[in-house]
């Protein structure tokens, strides 16, 4: 892309010597003579550099760079001058100048000053792009992705979350089914209702039948009162039941009769209440090789599937790794009251060919560490303990990404967040 600078000095020589320095097809030369030909031109023009004499007639260049950083904020000014001063050069640079140049200056120095400049206002071009994107196209309420995989997840929520309709998540375990259950509540017509989530992992069947239909006190010698069960309590809002895989068939056949008659009946209770909520279920299991080993209800299944949404692996996704590594970094910087370092080339190399087999949540707690780890303004190879623990393992079989991996650009890989912010 080419760079619009121009160049405000009222001796003709300073000026041809500006050109032919800048000259070439990455950059666009303008000229003004004086300080009020160069404010009339940066109304007219968008520029992206100044180089700024401040020894001039009418109007000096002090005066031409405050009225500039007033009014166009986003331009970098170079000053230049035959005499060097410093309280002018102080002065200059408490107005906003980008640098400052004395004349004679060398080719070289003017060069290096100018690309300088450049490469900053494209890293802060890109920083807010980057947050543009995390804060947009990228997420899903806190889910990130820019993937084609993660976009196609994005739309399948838009589409199913306003609508009543049953969810079935599929995906590995880390790949983060939970927000994804709890993006869809919160963009549905029961957003203002309760989100209740039920780990069926963590309950065997007779505490988790409790846990879901509740109980009247009396109904067992531990029932010293009576206890709502999730069905009652999520009441008008989403019942979220993760690794739905885990119950048993007994339980399988309870959950399946509460669906059908959309009602349920509390341990020890005789009357029937009603079940009025939204059920979004996930699981990391093949439950279509369950239902074929006898392990899962087949009518069930049927009842839960109603919009299959599959979440992929990290691996599987590898163009998010470095978009959600830097969410992560200002996320863990953030908590632990640190400034965001920046994490090192080699680094994201390491990130990005790693296999995540905890995947998302295994990157997210790969990051914290590296964050508490590192010591100074960069993360590199040696913080990510995780990964470096896991290359002096024996490999395991675990599912590859099947191709060599190309690395990212490198602005996105050693950008720092906290310059996003």
């Amino acid at each position: 892309m080419t760079a619009r600078i121009l160049v405000v000095d009222d001796q003709t020589v300073v000026v041809r010597s500006c050109m032919r320095i800048l000259s070439g097809p990455e950059y666009q030369v303008d000229v003004a003579k004086d300080g009020y030909e160069a404010l009339r031109k940066i109304e007219e023009t968008t520029y992206d550099i100044i180089i700024l004499d401040i020894m001039m007639p009418g109007i000096d260049g002090l005066e031409v760079l405050a009225r500039v950083k007033e009014t166009h904020p986003d331009i970098d000014v170079i000053m230049v001058t035959g005499l060097p001063q410093i309280d002018v050069t102080v002065k200059s640079m408490k107005l906003g100048a980008f640098d400052y140049l004395a004349k004679p200056f060398d080719p070289n120095e003017l060069r290096l000053v100018v690309q300088r400049a450049l490469a900053q206002r494209r890293l802060a071009r890109d920083n807010v792009d980057c947050e543009i994107e995390l804060g947009s196209n990228y997420r899903f309420e806190n889910i990130i992705g820019s993937s084609a995989q993660m976009q196609n997840v994005f739309r399948l929520i838009a589409k199913c979350a306003p609508n009543n309709s049953t969810i079935l998540l599929t995906g590995e375990s880390g790949t983060g089914k939970k927000l994804i259950a709890r993006a869809i509540h919160y963009n549905s017509l029961r957003k203002d209702k309760p989100f209740v989530p039920v780990d069926c992992t963590s309950l065997s069947e007779d505490p988790l039948e409790i846990e879901l239909f509740g109980h009247l006190a009396g109904a067992s010698s531990e029932a010293a009162s009576s206890k709502k069960g999730m069905f009652e309590v999520a009441d008008a809002g989403t019942l979220f039941l993760d690794e739905i895989g885990n119950i048993s068939l007994a339980m399988q056949a309870k959950l399946l009769h509460v669906l059908q008659e959309r009602e349920f009946r509390a341990v020890g209770d005789t009357r029937t209440r009603p079940a009025n909520f939204r059920l979004v279920t996930a699981t990391s299991k093949d439950l279509d090789a369950m239902i074929a080993a006898g392990t899962f209800r087949d009518d069930l299944y049927c009842r839960i599937n109603s919009v299959p949404i599959h979440i992929p692996a990290l691996r599987e996704r590898r163009d998010d790794i470095a978009v959600l590594s830097l969410h992560f970094l200002k996320l863990s910087s953030a908590e632990l009251g640190r400034k965001a370092p920046e994490i090192s080339e080699d680094a994201m190399g390491m990130l990005l060919n790693h296999a995540w087999p905890g995947n998302v949540r295994e990157l997210e707690n790969t990051i914290r560490r590296a964050v508490i780890l590192s010591t100074d303004a960069v993360i590199r190879q040696a913080h990510l303990v995780d990964i470096v623990d896991s290359l002096s393992r024996p490999a395991v079989d675990a599912p590859r990404a099947g191709k060599e991996l190309k690395p990212v650009a490198t602005a996105v890989r050693a950008r720092s967040v906290e310059e996003t912010e």
